[in-house]
């Protein structure tokens, strides 16, 4: 473990878990928590659930677990050149999609529809709240308590976003909504991490698909820039080969403007203690030149990627999935196993959610099929 600065989280220094345990031998408190995540079922169902392309339409594509891995990658390097800890950077990371539903961001917005128009007193679905509600309460691992008893730093990075109105029921970890702070470096660099991973690790596979092509990416100057510079410098480059050496680049861009930045922002601000940090501005952050890049790549992804016919198609697909078991679950709760049914109406529905949302795409699928194919 690298030294940690003043303003890092200390493992030591934790605000605790919500069930008192006795400390961890051989590994520090945020050690403990990135190994529960690991071995918990719904670490293991990422592997199955979409990135961007549904887990049945090719090998190569990123899924959420990959995903998540790489942001941990990523993060674990941010941290270590900031002097903050590893451990709890890579903690959030790999807990940050924990609650994601089957088929994506489409997934996700047929969820919560569903909820907000058939069930409203339910309230409706944030994965990111279900992420968090997920290492709280759904994982069932532990004789002493519901879900994986966290760290408050571990889940106060994992809610990365939240409403006003979940944040008033979530106690401690959801003041910082309420009172507009901030979380920790280390929850900072996770978030941007997931950012650089997203968009970079998105090019290379929308390539990979055909769906965009390198003529379309010279108009992101991130990628044309890096893009000529490898196509002069390795001339006769496999084109495939010239694509990974590009993203390579452009995400180690990133990652270098991402140190320098934050850095200087935190020589600034001065931070003596993790609880300055959230008494601060945000102090991980981009260049404004870099920012502008970023940017620039996401509204390409999702002009040209997300909003690509033929993602819209499985788009399609995916939420009239979604809200037809939905529906048929909550019209007939018998239809679920026994394990998420309940007698009050809306609870029925939290739990029609939260049964949902842990499915993996081809889980999904074939509930899907068992319901309402005939064959």
């Amino acid at each position: 473990m690298n030294e940690l600065a003043s303003y890092a989280s200390h493992p030591s220094r934790s605000r605790g878990r919500t069930h008192d345990e006795p400390p961890p031998e051989n590994r520090t408190e945020f050690q403990r928590d990135r190994d529960r995540i690991v071995h918990s079922s719904a670490f293991r169902r990422l592997e199955y659930k979409t990135q961007v392309f549904v887990n049945h339409e090719g090998d190569l594509f990123r899924t959420r677990l990959t995903h998540s891995l790489e942001v941990a990658q990523i993060a674990r390097t941010l941290a270590r050149s900031m002097g903050l800890s590893e451990d709890l950077t890579e903690a959030i990371s790999l807990a940050h999609d924990l609650g994601h539903t089957p088929f994506g961001h489409a997934g996700q917005d047929e969820l919560n529809a569903c909820m907000r128009e058939l069930a409203p007193e339910a309230g409706g679905f944030e994965h990111n709240l279900q992420s968090l509600r997920v290492v709280d309460e759904l994982e069932e691992r532990y004789a002493d308590f519901n879900g994986l008893n966290l760290c408050f730093e571990t889940r106060e990075g994992i809610l990365k976003h939240c409403s006003v109105a979940h944040a008033r029921m979530l106690g401690d970890v959801g003041e910082r909504f309420l009172n507009r702070t901030q979380p920790s470096l280390e929850a900072q660099l996770a978030n941007l991490a997931d950012e650089i991973a997203y968009n970079n690790h998105d090019v290379d596979d929308g390539l990979r698909s055909g769906l965009i092509t390198l003529d379309q990416l010279q108009e992101v100057s991130i990628f044309e820039r890096h893009h000529a510079y490898v196509v002069d410098r390795y001339p006769g480059l496999a084109p495939r080969r010239a694509v990974a050496e590009t993203i390579r680049r452009m995400i180690n861009t990133l990652i270098v403007d991402l140190t320098h930045t934050s850095l200087a922002r935190i020589r600034d601000a001065a931070p003596a203690s993790a609880d300055d940090v959230r008494r601060s501005p945000p102090l991980a952050g981009f260049s404004d030149e870099i920012r502008r890049e970023a940017d620039t790549l996401k509204k390409f992804l999702f002009d040209n990627l997300y909003r690509h016919y033929r993602v819209l198609r499985m788009t399609r697909k995916a939420r009239r999935i979604v809200r037809e078991l939905f529906a048929a679950f909550l019209d007939d709760p018998r239809l679920l196993p026994p394990d998420y049914r309940r007698a009050q109406f809306n609870e029925q529905a939290r739990a029609i959610s939260d049964y949902i949302a842990g499915m993996t795409d081809r889980y999904a699928i074939r509930e899907h099929k068992r319901l309402f194919d005939m064959a």
